[in-house]
């Protein structure tokens, strides 16, 4: 059994959106550490990841939420992970973008249109219905009003070899998905043989639904 997890966000969010993940399970004596991507490119959420893996002592379960796929599927190899998990994630193949992964899954990236200095920033009424159509308004406007800019460009960014090439992968499915669609995640896990788990739940599953992502964080790490 590992006691490490490490817990990378997707875009428009930051690494508090774990929290009750996190409280879960650091009661159950688990070792959960959030990463704070800049969203600014591949290269700097991989960076950031890659930090957090060499501060560690022990193998860890690396998670990725959303963007999150993509930049666990290019540090995945890292000596210190022991397996993969993607929470409702792009999970790119070697040499694609998320661009590229989303595309081949006939979901090409609409809506999301950059400001003048290439950031996309998700309006209250945007972030409701496609990250938080599960969650209170109120609970909604406020995860809106301190989301993370994400560089359009990013989604460009090419990874080098996929990690679940090489790493056991989980995937959970959120049925309620308005940001990526529940088909499409179904895709993903088949391509790479992901174990998967499915729960009635919006794309911000760790939010509205903390108890069953952390049970199965639980679960895994406990077999691997």
């Amino acid at each position: 059994m590992i006691k490490n997890i490490i817990l990378v966000h997707g875009a428009f969010a930051d690494g508090s959106c774990y929290a009750e993940v996190i409280r879960r399970l650091q009661a159950a004596g688990l070792n959960a550490l959030a990463v704070q991507n800049p969203l600014t490119s591949l290269a700097a959420d991989a960076q950031s990841i890659s930090r957090k893996l060499d501060r560690l002592r022990g193998r860890a379960l690396l998670v990725g939420h959303s963007w999150g796929g993509v930049p666990i599927t290019h540090v995945g190899r890292h000596l210190n992970v022991a397996a993969l998990l993607y929470l409702s994630a792009i999970v790119p193949d070697s040499r694609e973008s998320a661009a590229d992964a989303l595309a081949r899954q006939n979901a090409p990236m609409e809506g999301l249109s950059p400001d003048a200095n290439g950031e996309i920033v998700l309006s209250a009424e945007a972030f409701a219905h496609v990250m938080a159509n599960d969650l209170p308004a109120e609970q909604s406007r406020v995860l809106a009003a301190v989301q993370t800019p994400m560089n359009a460009a990013a989604f460009a960014d090419k990874i080098g070899a996929a990690a679940w090439c090489y790493k056991p992968s989980y995937y959970l499915l959120t049925e309620n998905d308005n940001a990526l669609p529940f088909a499409v995640q179904q895709h993903f896990a088949e391509q790479i043989g992901a174990k998967t788990r499915k729960i009635h739940s919006g794309h911000l599953s760790m939010i509205s639904n903390p108890n069953s992502v952390a049970a199965w964080i639980a679960e895994i790490v406990a077999s691997i």
